[in-house]
């Protein structure tokens, strides 16, 4: 059966993708962490004061699942918000549904 898909709910499209770009965001903090790390190791052994860059690094990384998680609630908004005023041009997508065995 063929079913159309004319509107998403904005802030229900933003709360789902700014859980998911927060979650994806946490799956890269260990590694940012670690090269922050790294850039406060090099910075000892090679003598240039790199220190506050590192640690700006590391903490910026913590803060990153918040960032993103912000911006994709933000970005979920306004694509559901345009994609419902395009549906009601278009019709919307176009969906082809099954029942499940």
């Amino acid at each position: 059966m063929k079913k159309n898909l004319t509107r998403i709910s904005p802030v229900k499209a933003g709360v789902v993708l700014g859980v998911l770009y927060a979650l994806l965001a946490c799956i890269a903090v260990p590694f940012l962490l670690l090269a922050g790390i790294g850039m406060a190791a090099a910075s000892r052994s090679s003598g240039v004061n790199m220190m506050p860059g590192s640690f700006m690094f590391g903490i910026g990384a913590l803060f990153l699942p918040v960032i993103y998680g912000v911006f994709g609630f933000i970005g979920g908004l306004i694509a559901a918000a345009v994609y419902n005023l395009v549906a009601k041009w278009t019709g919307g997508f176009e969906l082809t549904l099954t029942d499940a065995p």
